[in-house]
């Protein structure tokens, strides 16, 4: 007999996992390792278009795996470090990420967010 809640979390882990399934958003939570980011920085880092990078984070968002916080216009995403404690170990599996933080720092200025 199951047990109530059992098939909830079990169909949420699936969707955890689908969503880690794809190499953009594999790439979008290794940079959200180092420092929150907004869209505008992600498209610059991933080179894909906002429309793409929107769609990644909302599959991220819904599963639980970044979480957002809006600054006026902007709307920031960052690792939710709290609730998948295995997740963040696979997470540090990736590799390091710094050559795009750096990129970053140099087109910050061209960026629309100028954050």
């Amino acid at each position: 007999m199951m047990q109530p809640g059992k098939k909830q979390d079990s169909e949420h882990i699936a969707e955890v996992m689908k969503a880690l399934g794809d190499e953009n958003r594999l790439h979008i939570l290794s940079l959200l390792q180092k420092q929150e980011l907004c869209v505008c920085e992600i498209t610059a880092l991933c080179h894909l278009s906002q429309s793409n990078v929107s769609q990644h984070l909302a599959k991220l968002r819904t599963t639980g795996l970044v979480k957002e916080r809006r600054n006026a216009q902007w709307i920031y995403y960052s690792l939710n470090k709290n609730g998948f404690p295995l997740i963040m170990q696979i997470l540090k599996l990736l590799p390091e990420q710094e050559e795009e933080h750096s990129e970053l720092r140099n087109v910050k200025d061209h960026l629309e967010c100028k954050s």
